[in-house]
């Protein structure tokens, strides 16, 4: 199958210029969310992971179907507040300022193997933040996992050192 037939290219959004690829029409495709998660949990168990770690909120939607089919645990990445106990967190670079992402700092256990996964690679800010904050609770990155990368923006350049794959590959806009 092929997934990228699923993507549907939004003009201008979420500004004038940009190409937003919309993932949504490939959840609602049964057949084609199957194959995604399918992939993903291939990769998941070539990597040996024991949990997937995803940011909110797209990255939730396959991270905790692939956790599960891994028979792994989800560890969920949230903005900073969101989160009942205490936390580690990681702070990242945005365009236009700084962000960060938090986890609760029991989720992860010393040594365990965690996929990252986000429905999207594009700049690798918001991976390689994950990336940081399985090392920083004690966890080993097992690899990177995607859906949709912008090869183009060169978002691998920030996982340098990790594993990485994604099922669908744009290398121009």
């Amino acid at each position: 199958m092929a997934l990228e037939d699923h993507i549907r290219d939004i003009p201008d959004f979420p500004k004038p210029g940009i190409v937003f690829k919309d993932v949504t029409p490939l959840f609602l495709d049964a057949a084609a969310l199957r194959e995604a998660v399918d992939a993903l949990v291939a990769y998941g168990r070539e990597r040996s992971a024991d949990y997937v770690v995803s940011a909110e909120a797209r990255g939730f939607v396959l991270g905790a179907a692939v956790a599960v089919e891994l028979s792994g645990g989800f560890i969920l990445a949230r903005k900073p507040g969101k989160l009942p106990r205490e936390v580690t967190s990681v702070e990242y670079a945005l365009e236009y300022g700084v962000d960060a992402l938090e986890v609760h700092a029991d989720a992860i256990p010393e040594g365990s193997r965690v996929l990252v996964h986000d429905d999207l690679l594009a700049t690798g800010g918001t991976a390689s933040a994950l990336c940081g904050l399985v090392e920083r609770a004690g966890g080993v990155v097992a690899g990177c996992a995607f859906v949709i990368e912008l090869a183009f923006l060169g978002g691998r350049r920030q996982l340098e050192g990790y594993d990485v794959h994604s099922l669908i590959s744009y290398r121009s806009e």
